[in-house]
């Protein structure tokens, strides 16, 4: 099969919707299909394609992250996704790149697959001053609509995606399909234990306290304030339990100030950027991973810390209650007072009681890897491929009228 994936942006960038893509590309190739990625390229002015991806010229949004926006409309685009041929386009943004796709699709009369990535109401205030939040939050679900009803099949990677679209006004089926993580990569068999203990030696974090990260853009959606007010009411130095915050983002000074004033900054450590390669050391050198965040649907970051065999503590989220599953991979928290007995209970709990729930967590992702992703995608676009060709054929160009000779 020959599959064209879409997506605002791509590596070296990293965030969720990369990784999803990414890990996709390499399940898809893996199983012997032809990819190419379409992405919107800050570093480029011109269109070409290498290795696989097509790079789109994109001017930088500092707004949000710095990544790439590229106009939706090039017909050097089009022209290099039609040499290309997909039998299916499956588009993971809706900006300039996703328009891109579903004008292929229309071009090509191919079939076009949608995976709804993010929850936008959460990311309004990034474009939108207060007193335009409530216009602009209305705006966003009729386009996001518009983008679903041009869509042959919709996914999402939980439960949260097919509430959000059923409040938007889209009554359609959405395959669920959780998201996948580089299994190989986050083994603990394979992280040195020298890269572990020199995490751990970078930060002043001693042997015997117990380190919990959260990884991730330091976003206001991340209610990374909320863990700090968490932290701040029910954890004190006798604990012996650190907060470790990886990432960067327009809200790390604002946390970082707010540390200090909340009289934590000894207890907690923000990291600031960690590429990539670089966070399997992170997570092996940590003993839990914590998220207070509601906006994330299926977290890869929380996955790969997961696969390292963190359990996850997680503030409760109706949609998203079937992640985490209380002694299995972690634990769920509805305050302040219950995420500091879960931490506590983590930390006291016998080293042969934790190897157990670190296996199991472990278990729980062990079918989350590449190939799963693509095997799970590919039916999926199959029954993409086979709904678009049920319909009956569109007449395109302007309609002719003819007299009957009599």
């Amino acid at each position: 099969m020959r599959v064209a994936l879409f997506t605002e942006t791509y590596i070296p960038n990293i965030n969720g919707v990369v990784t999803h893509v990414k890990t996709l590309r390499d399940g898809l190739d893996a199983l012997g299909h032809d990819v190419l990625v379409v992405y919107a390229d800050k570093h480029t002015r011109h269109h070409y394609i290498e290795e696989g991806v097509l790079h789109c010229p994109a001017l930088e949004m500092k707004r949000f992250y710095g990544f790439g926006a590229a106009l939706p409309f090039s017909q050097k685009r089009q022209r290099l996704i039609s040499n290309f041929n997909p039998d299916v386009i499956h588009i993971h943004h809706e900006f300039g790149i996703g328009i891109s796709g579903i004008t292929a699709s229309k071009r090509q009369n191919k079939p076009l697959v949608y995976t709804l990535h993010t929850m936008y109401d959460q990311y309004i205030y990034y474009i939108a001053p207060k007193p335009f939040l409530q216009a602009a939050t209305k705006f966003s679900h009729k386009y996001e609509k518009f983008i679903a009803q041009r869509a042959t099949e919709l996914t999402g990677p939980s439960l949260k995606c097919d509430e959000y679209f059923k409040m938007i006004g889209v009554d359609r089926e959405v395959n669920v399909i959780p998201n996948a993580v580089d299994l190989n990569a986050f083994d603990p068999t394979r992280i040195r234990r020298e890269d572990k203990d020199a995490f751990r030696a970078k930060y002043g974090i001693p042997g015997d306290v117990m380190a919990g990260c959260f990884a991730g853009r330091l976003g206001k959606e991340k209610s990374v304030d909320l863990l700090l007010e968490y932290w701040a009411k029910t954890i004190t130095p006798a604990d012996k339990t650190h907060l470790v915050i990886i990432g960067d983002g327009p809200e790390k000074p604002v946390l970082e100030e707010m540390a200090q004033r909340l009289g934590i900054a000894d207890m907690v450590t923000f990291t600031g950027m960690i590429k990539h390669p670089d966070m399997p050391a992170c997570y092996a050198g940590c003993d839990v991973y914590i998220t207070a965040s509601l906006s994330d649907t299926n977290s890869i970051s929380m996955l790969e810390g997961m696969a390292t065999g963190l359990p996850v503590l997680q503030l409760y989220d109706e949609l998203n209650k079937d992640q985490i599953k209380d002694g299995v991979n972690g634990y769920t928290f509805d305050s302040p007072e219950q995420m500091a007995q879960r931490l506590r209970e983590l930390k006291s709990m016998p080293e042969s009681e934790r190897q157990k729930i670190r296996a199991s967590v472990m278990d729980s992702v062990v079918e989350r890897g590449a190939t799963y992703l693509a095997s799970y995608i590919l039916g999926v676009y199959q029954k993409a491929i086979d709904e678009k060709a049920a319909l009956p054929p569109k007449v395109h160009g302007r309609r002719k009228f003819y007299r009957k000779n009599v």
